[in-house]
C-alpha cells in the first residue's frame, strides 16, 4: 500500500494525476454471497471500529477502504472475490478533511484530501452537492460508485468564503463545473 501523497506540497496537476493513476480493486465485478457482519462500523467522523474499538491503524482502514463498495439497496459492504460482509456506515464512509484550490471563477479546481489519504478533485465526475439537515448545510463529494465523502465543517466554511468572494450565485467552480451551495 502506498503512501499518501503529499498534499499540501504538491501541486493540484500533479495531485490530480497521481489521484487518477491509483488503482482500486475491481470490486464492482465480485459478487460472493453474503457471508455475515463484519462488525464494522465507520463513524459519521470518519473513524472505522471494528467490534467497537477504533481501527488505530490508517494504512489498515486505507487498505478496507479499496473493497467498500455500496449496494443496490445503499447498504455498504466490504467485498473480496470470495466474501462479502455488511459495514455499518453513519452518514458517509469517508470525509473530506483538506482542500486545495488553484485558479479563480470558472477556472478554478478544488481538491480535496480525504480522511484515507486520497485525492479527489471536485468535478463532472466528482460533484459536490448540499444536503439540509436541522444542523444546517452538509455537504458532501461525490468519491466513486455511489460513495460520498461528507466534507469537514472547516472545509465547508473556505468555500462559503470562496463563493462569497467571487460574486454570484453562491456556488463553487471546479474542473469546468458550478456548485450550487443551496441544498438539493
Amino acid at each position: 500500500m502506498t503512501a499518501a501523497p503529499d498534499f499540501a506540497g504538491l501541486p493540484l496537476a500533479e495531485l490530480a494525476r497521481l489521484a487518477a493513476e491509483r488503482r482500486l480493486p475491481p470490486v464492482d465485478r465480485w459478487h460472493p454471497a453474503h457471508c455475515g457482519d463484519s462488525e464494522m462500523r465507520i463513524a459519521r467522523d470518519g473513524t472505522w471500529f471494528h467490534q467497537g474499538s477504533p481501527i488505530g491503524r490508517a494504512e489498515m482502514v486505507r487498505l478496507f477502504s479499496t473493497i467498500l463498495r455500496r449496494e443496490a439497496d445503499g447498504s455498504f459492504v466490504l467485498v473480496t472475490p470470495v466474501e462479502k460482509l455488511a459495514i455499518a456506515v453513519e452518514d458517509a464512509p469517508f470525509v473530506a478533511v483538506e482542500l486545495k484550490r488553484e485558479g479563480e471563477g470558472e477556472r478554478a479546481r478544488l481538491a480535496f484530501r480525504l480522511n484515507t489519504g486520497d485525492v479527489i478533485v471536485a468535478g463532472r465526475d466528482h460533484p459536490l452537492r448540499f444536503a439540509e439537515d436541522g444542523a444546517g448545510p452538509r455537504p458532501y463529494l461525490a468519491v466513486r460508485d455511489g460513495l460520498d465523502a461528507l466534507v469537514a465543517r472547516p472545509l465547508y466554511y473556505e468555500l462559503a468564503e470562496i463563493a462569497l468572494a467571487e460574486g454570484g450565485l453562491p456556488g463553487v467552480w471546479s474542473d469546468g463545473a458550478f456548485f450550487a451551495m443551496a441544498a438539493a
